[in-house]
């Protein structure tokens, strides 16, 4: 698995691997690549900030997408849930109270980047709907520009990537022009947010572009590895084959994140996700993007947080799965 990160942007780094560190299912060697852009609207990365491109071992972490339980939330407010429930870390969401948007000026972007520093709460990334199917070039231009604003508002605020999505095919287009659509936009924003230290993470999302092939067959093209699959507990993860073959189709592109429904929920396999995370060493973020309506969501996130814990433990239990060599 390749997770990759730009040093400059946090303080929490996994430390370097060694050849003598076994690996485990699933788990691909990373290749590192460096590529600082003269991009004129926002200071690039540095040689004193090299962006690093490392595999990333341990346990996955918990924090929060502020879709929905966040979205009436300001900025404080958001830390404050995070810091309430011991959740190390949020993805904002766009057009939410906190507002944390591309229309921040220079001094408002270090506003919100010393907040998260001073809080002990990450800022991990960006929810944009940045969407590249649409088959109007001037449609899927708009959204190019839009997603490297949101580099550019990250970079500057101290987060570490951005969320984007495909959004289902178009009507009368070949599933496969589509997809090589998809691919090519996510290599461009990948080579773009590289330079930034900005993870491009595609979430599993829309009608049909929530199969797990198909997002397979959009990696296949987009081969940048700065473009990585955020995995989205979506109920097309359980179709045949299945979720651990599904799971395995796309492991080796995971980035920082994935975004998981609240944990004690009986329609998804939870606990046999956290096992696989746990085999496959996976050290990103579980991020909660709930559903319900709680009252009392402080409570509600401190709760599945107690949840997050019992199930790592337990997938901590079971035996290791290591790599089957011929």
């Amino acid at each position: 698995m390749t997770s990759l990160r730009s040093e400059n942007l946090s303080s929490k780094r996994q430390p370097a691997i060694t050849p003598s560190i076994p690996r485990r299912d699933w788990l691909i060697a990373a290749t590192a690549s460096t590529a600082v852009m003269a991009l004129p609207s926002v200071k690039p990365l540095s040689a004193a900030e090299p962006f690093s491109c490392v595999p990333s071992f341990g346990e996955p972490k918990f924090g929060l997408v502020t879709y929905l339980w966040g979205k009436d939330m300001d900025l404080s407010t958001v830390i404050k849930a995070c810091q309430h429930a011991g959740m190390g870390g949020v993805e904002l969401r766009t057009e939410h109270k906190h507002a944390v948007e591309p229309a921040l000026s220079a001094n408002d972007r270090k506003t919100v980047q010393k907040k998260f520093e001073d809080s002990g709460v990450e800022l991990i990334g960006y929810g944009s709907n940045c969407e590249f199917h649409s088959p109007k070039p001037e449609v899927l231009a708009e959204n190019m520009e839009q997603c490297k604003k949101y580099i550019h508002l990250m970079h500057d605020c101290g987060g570490s990537g951005v969320k984007v999505k495909p959004n289902g095919f178009s009507p009368n287009v070949p599933n496969e022009k589509t997809i090589e659509q998809i691919g090519k936009a996510l290599n461009e924003l990948a080579a773009y947010g590289e330079g930034f230290g900005q993870q491009i993470r595609l979430e599993v999302h829309g009608k049909n572009t929530s199969e797990l092939s198909v997002v397979r067959d959009i990696f296949q093209v987009a081969d940048h590895k700065n473009a990585t699959v955020c995995w989205n507990c979506n109920g097309e993860d359980l179709m045949a084959p299945g979720i651990e073959a599904n799971f395995k189709m796309v492991r080796d592109r995971f980035g920082d994140t994935l975004h998981a429904r609240e944990l004690d929920s009986k329609d998804y396999p939870y606990q046999e996700l956290m096992n696989m995370l746990v085999a496959s060493q996976y050290a990103g973020w579980v991020l909660l993007e709930a559903r319900a309506d709680p009252s009392d969501k402080f409570a509600a996130m401190k709760q599945q947080r107690e949840i997050f814990d019992e199930m790592i433990r337990n997938a901590m239990k079971q035996p290791t799965q290591r790599k089957q060599t011929k």
